[in-house]
């Protein structure tokens, strides 16, 4: 199964349909339409967070999906599934594709991310194990833990990464050069041509959210550029 998963999603799009508690597109049936709307499209992979959009997904699409669990906790930075129950809820809903944070940073409860992945791997030998990082030296200290993937999702969201603006390019070309781990571009990508030039840098597919599925982050775009005509 795992290398079937990884042939559909090589070289394609994955939209992450997701949206937090107060956004107007907030509910599993709003994430149910936008993935059915992008396997319409042409997606190859949804990335989704949480038991209950997932399963609602699954339910409309037949697409590899990421899951992630996101559980903001007061005193830690890591919030992508940051636990071994936190990335259970999820797998239980039979995700192709488990997404974690693979940094160094705390985690709650004091557990350690090598911890987490021999479980999963363990526990759910079928899935495969993507680690997100955002630089060049965690995803090198990652290498050796069995991770299937690693993911740039967190660059330009860590205070290691500050600096990150846009679409990290450089940084993927060098986790393509250092190691032998396939990437999955993620982070900041605004355009086609910034997906296309991802793979072009060397990775493996792409993951877009933000520029698919915030339709209010996408309005205020186009009304700031408008906006411009009175000027």
């Amino acid at each position: 199964m795992k290398k079937d998963v990884m042939e559909k999603i090589k070289h394609g799009l994955i939209v992450s349909c997701q949206a937090r508690v107060g956004w107007a597109m907030y509910g599993n049936s709003i994430m149910a339409a936008f993935a059915k709307a992008a396997q319409e499209g042409g997606a190859v992979g949804i990335r989704a967070t949480g038991a209950d959009n997932i399963h609602a997904i699954k339910e409309c699409v037949d697409l590899p999906i990421i899951g992630i669990n996101k559980q903001f906790i007061d005193g830690y930075d890591v919030y992508i599934t940051p636990t071994y129950a936190s990335a259970e809820a999820v797998l239980n809903e039979g995700v192709e594709i488990l997404a974690i944070d693979a940094t160094n940073r705390k985690r709650p409860n004091g557990e350690k991310l090598e911890d987490i992945v021999v479980k999963i791997k363990s526990n759910y030998p079928e899935v495969l194990l993507m680690g997100e990082i955002s630089t060049l030296e965690e995803a090198k200290a990652i290498e050796n833990l069995g991770f299937d993937f690693i993911s740039t999702t967190l660059s330009g969201y860590t205070e290691a990464s500050r600096e990150v603006t846009s679409v990290n390019i450089d940084l993927i070309r060098s986790i393509t050069k250092e190691l032998d781990i396939p990437v999955i571009a993620e982070g900041k990508i605004e355009t086609p041509l910034q997906a296309k030039q991802t793979l072009e840098a060397g990775a493996y597919a792409v993951v877009v959210g933000t520029s698919i599925t915030r339709p209010e982050v996408i309005t205020a775009r186009y009304v700031q550029e408008v906006a411009k005509y009175n000027i």
